[in-house]
């Protein structure tokens, strides 16, 4: 199935704009791993430290009245999420006064003193002290970090290095534009959100060496055209397989957001926001690292 036609058209006369796009995004998402190991960013209680607890009443109970609970008994930073199935409530409460392991058994003393009449269950409850979640902070990093370097070899063996480094740099461009966009969203950054980007990061490396094949392909049949021709039709020769790939995982993203509920949401969110990025890092950032590379190195042996 091809949702376009043949296309001619001229990917490399477009790298400026490309560049500029991603240099764009690229910085945005520096400065948001910046802002989240200065603490500044909205952290999950994975890696920030605190306690999450969810309760399921036997009423409603609106988040509002659940708020103005919480904040009389000194909790008025909690973050509250309702759960539209079941009258649950979810409460995220980051570092606090109290001692780890208590702050739970705190927040469920005062729904029983405040609401004795609205009965509840607690359906899970986790409680992640700050130095676990320092760590969890640094350990995301070196797997993002292994998981890129993993990426050079592989290409690098089934290509070649020059490859590789234009895979490795789109994919990283992925991740930051995953960590950007979650940060000027203001969309919580937890463990799940993680597992997001290392899922999108194998998903682009996937798209990307469908690109790279036929790249390769025609540059063995085609040894004395210019390097930007080759590249330009490599990419409209595979352009509908990856829209239409593309899509289709797009689609199956988008179900888990609209029907997978709250506890998937923000994972479903990011594999949307990968997707997109994926897809375009495959087309308007790998393949013209390396037919840059490509160029200069035709120069030198000139």
């Amino acid at each position: 199935m091809e949702f376009i036609g043949k296309t001619n058209i001229d990917f490399m006369g477009l790298k400026k704009i490309s560049f500029t796009i991603s240099a764009i995004v690229v910085l945005l998402g520096l400065f948001a791993i910046v802002q989240m190991f200065r603490g500044e960013a909205n952290m999950g209680i994975d890696f920030a430290g605190g306690t999450e607890i969810q309760l399921k009443f036997v009423n409603p109970v609106t988040m509002d009245s659940a708020r103005e609970i919480l904040a009389k008994h000194g909790l008025k930073e909690a973050t509250l999420q309702d759960i539209r199935d079941g009258n649950q409530l979810l409460i995220k409460i980051g570092k606090t006064t109290l001692a780890t392991g208590k702050v739970a058994d705190t927040v469920e003393s005062i729904f029983q003193q405040e609401l004795p009449n609205n009965k509840f269950t607690v359906e899970s409850s986790t409680e992640i002290g700050p130095s676990v979640g320092d760590k969890l902070r640094k350990d995301t990093i070196t797997a993002i970090i292994i998981s890129l370097i993993g990426i050079i070899i592989y290409i690098a063996w089934r290509f070649d290095f020059r490859f590789g480094v234009g895979a490795t740099l789109a994919t990283l461009h992925d991740v930051f534009a995953m960590f950007a966009f979650f940060y000027l969203t203001g969309k919580e950054m937890n463990l799940l959100f993680i597992t997001a980007v290392l899922t999108i990061a194998g998903y682009s490396l996937t798209d990307t060496v469908v690109v790279f094949d036929r790249i390769r392909e025609n540059m063995r049949k085609n040894v004395k055209e210019h390097m930007n021709v080759v590249f330009n039709r490599s990419i409209n020769e595979v352009l509908s397989r990856t829209i239409v790939t593309s899509f289709t995982v797009f689609l199956a993203a988008l179900s888990l957001f609209i029907f997978g509920g709250e506890v998937i949401h923000d994972f479903a969110f990011a594999l949307l926001i990968g997707v997109i990025a994926g897809t375009y890092s495959s087309i308007f950032v790998a393949s013209p690292i390396v037919s840059i590379w490509e160029e200069k190195h035709l120069k030198i042996e000139d």
